[in-house]
């Protein structure tokens, strides 16, 4: 059996299909037996009939008690083992309603696509914080700092003071805004980057300025636009969760020591530079460098 949780689920062949319809001869099953049989605490039923997840299939109506088919067995392992991915009621329900046809495996898939970019991420700010709470003594060694050489180019430009959390739904709609721009001025010539001119966090606003190479300078009454001077910079480059906040510090506090180690200081603002589609990446793929110019 793969070791893979969306396999494991999937591949149990009582779930590939619906649980049929009671028939005579569905055995019926009083709510204890069927909690040992679905290994689902009676807790747990309660809570599954009142969301109608698994509702009995009768109630007797004097006594109140609940009776449950054994072809609900199926159902009621298949909400298991969902719940043990820690699939929120919500989502689960998705999954149960469409049970039988691609639906179910494809809102199975989303879900834990979602799941393993928030592991990732959870897993670098676990290393974030290792690091702070060592204290000043604490290195960073799991970034490489390189060096390269950036040649002078025309950006267009826009600038503005922002959170954090307004930051990632600002950037994307700035980039993707002045990238469509750039068709008219040569077209993009290099990677996007975001140079931050102040400190962002949840109390300070930068502020941030998005840039994007093009081909040509705009004229008097085009967008905004300047000349980002040619420079060389050391760089760390990062996977897609590692660019969370506040994990991402992290890589900003390796470039300053590793400047700080060899004497040197930034000429110029840090930026992160994006090079790749950061939307479309896995927790795992590389999609930008945190970046300080030093000449």
């Amino acid at each position: 059996m793969s070791d893979d949780p969306v396999d494991a689920v999937l591949g149990v062949g009582v779930f590939a299909r619906p649980a049929p319809e009671p028939e005579a001869d569905d055995t019926r099953l009083s709510t204890g037996a069927f909690a040992r049989r679905s290994r689902l605490s009676m807790k747990a039923l309660r809570l599954y009939d009142r969301q109608g997840l698994l509702r009995p299939a009768h109630v007797d109506p004097g006594s109140g008690y609940r009776w449950y088919r054994e072809s609900q067995l199926a159902t009621a392992r298949l909400i298991a083992l969902l719940r043990r991915l820690d699939m929120p009621l919500a989502e689960v329900a998705q999954v149960v309603s469409a049970a039988g046809g691609t639906a179910a495996a494809e809102a199975l898939a989303v879900y834990w696509e979602a799941a393993e970019r928030r592991f990732a991420s959870q897993r670098e700010l676990a290393a974030h914080l290792r690091l702070r709470l060592q204290g000043e003594g604490r290195r960073f060694d799991r970034f490489e700092v390189h060096e390269r050489d950036v040649a002078e180019q025309v950006v267009l430009t826009e600038q503005r003071h922002v959170l954090v959390d307004e930051l990632p739904d600002w950037m994307g709609r700035t980039m993707g805004r002045l990238v469509r721009t750039a068709q008219r001025y040569g077209g993009l010539t290099g990677p996007t980057f975001a140079v931050y001119h102040g400190e962002v966090n949840r109390d300070s606003d930068g502020p941030v300025e998005v840039c994007v190479p093009v081909g040509m300078a705009p004229g008097a009454d085009g967008p905004a636009a300047r000349v980002e001077p040619a420079h060389r910079e050391a760089y760390v480059r990062l996977r897609r969760a590692q660019v969370e906040y506040p994990q991402i510090l992290s890589a900003y506090d390796a470039v300053t020591q590793w400047l700080s180690g060899r004497g040197l200081d930034a000429t110029a603002s840090p930026r992160e530079v994006y090079f790749t589609d950061f939307a479309a990446a896995g927790p795992a793929d590389e999609v930008c460098d945190v970046a300080f110019p030093i000449g």
